[in-house]
C-alpha cells in the first residue's frame, strides 16, 4: 500500500446508483396521486348529495304517508306534497344514475368505493321506475279528464302498492348510510372535508323550491278533479 493512499477505495461497481429525477418526472410521479384524491372527493361528494337528498325525501314521504290514510279528506296536502317530491326525486335519480354509470364504465374511484349489496343493486332500477310511474300517474290524474280517470287511478294505486314494498326494502338497506352521511354537509366540523358542500345544499334547496312552486300550480286542479271523480279515494 503506497503512502498517502486511502485505506479503502470503493470501485465504481460497489457505489450505489443515485437516480436523478427531473422536474417533469416529479410531475408525472405526483399528478396521479392528486388526481386520485380529486376523484375520491368526487365520489364522496356524490354520496353526500345522495344521502342528504334521501333524508329530505324520507321526511316528505312520511308526511305524504299520513295523507294516504285519508286521501280524500286530505287530498290538497296529498297533491301538494306529491308535487314537492318530484324535483328531489329527479335529483336523486340523477345522482344515483351518475354513480351507476361511472361504476359500470370502469371509473377507478367508483370501483374503489364498490357497489351496493347485490339485492339493492337489483332493486334500484325497479324502485326508480315505480317511483317515476307513481309520480307521473299522479300528475296525469290531476290533468286528465273523463274516461281516462278510472284507468289512471288503477295505475296510480297499483304502482303505489308495488312501490311501497320495493321502497321499504330500499330504505332499510340504505338507512345506515343516510344517517351516517346526510349530516356531514351541514355540520361545521365535517362540511369542509369534501369541497362543494354549499353547492350541494343549494341544489337540494332549489329542488324543494321548485317542488313547492309545482305544488301551488297544480292545487287549482284539486277541486276540478274531485268534481269529476266524486267516488275516488274512498
Amino acid at each position: 500500500m503506497t503512502s498517502g493512499a486511502p485505506a479503502f477505495m470503493p470501485s465504481s461497481r460497489s457505489l450505489p446508483r443515485v437516480r436523478t429525477v427531473s422536474a417533469d418526472s416529479r410531475d408525472k410521479v405526483w399528478l396521479p396521486g392528486r388526481a386520485e384524491r380529486r376523484a375520491d372527493a368526487g365520489v364522496a361528494a356524490n354520496a353526500r348529495l345522495t344521502a342528504s337528498n334521501a333524508a329530505v325525501l324520507l321526511a316528505l314521504l312520511a308526511i305524504e304517508g299520513v295523507t294516504v290514510l285519508r286521501v280524500r279528506a286530505l287530498l290538497t296536502p296529498h297533491v301538494f306534497i306529491g308535487m314537492m317530491l318530484v324535483p328531489p326525486v329527479l335529483l336523486k335519480v340523477a345522482s344515483t344514475t351518475w354513480r351507476f354509470a361511472r361504476y359500470y364504465r370502469g371509473d377507478a374511484a367508483y370501483r374503489r368505493k364498490g357497489p351496493p349489496p347485490l339485492l339493492l343493486r337489483l332493486l334500484g332500477p325497479a324502485v326508480t321506475i315505480l317511483t317515476l310511474v307513481l309520480l307521473a300517474s299522479g300528475v296525469v290524474l290531476l290533468l286528465a279528464g273523463g274516461s281516462w280517470l278510472p284507468l289512471l287511478l288503477k295505475v296510480h294505486k297499483a304502482s303505489f302498492i308495488l312501490w311501497f314494498g320495493a321502497m321499504t326494502i330500499h330504505v332499510l338497506g340504505h338507512l345506515g348510510e343516510v344517517f351516517r352521511l346526510a349530516p356531514r354537509d351541514w355540520l361545521r366540523r365535517t362540511r369542509r372535508d369534501v369541497t362543494g358542500a354549499g353547492i350541494r345544499q343549494w341544489l337540494i334547496a332549489a329542488s324543494l323550491v321548485a317542488g313547492a312552486m309545482l305544488g301551488f300550480l297544480l292545487l287549482s286542479h284539486v277541486g276540478h278533479w274531485l268534481a269529476l271523480a266524486p267516488g275516488a279515494g274512498q
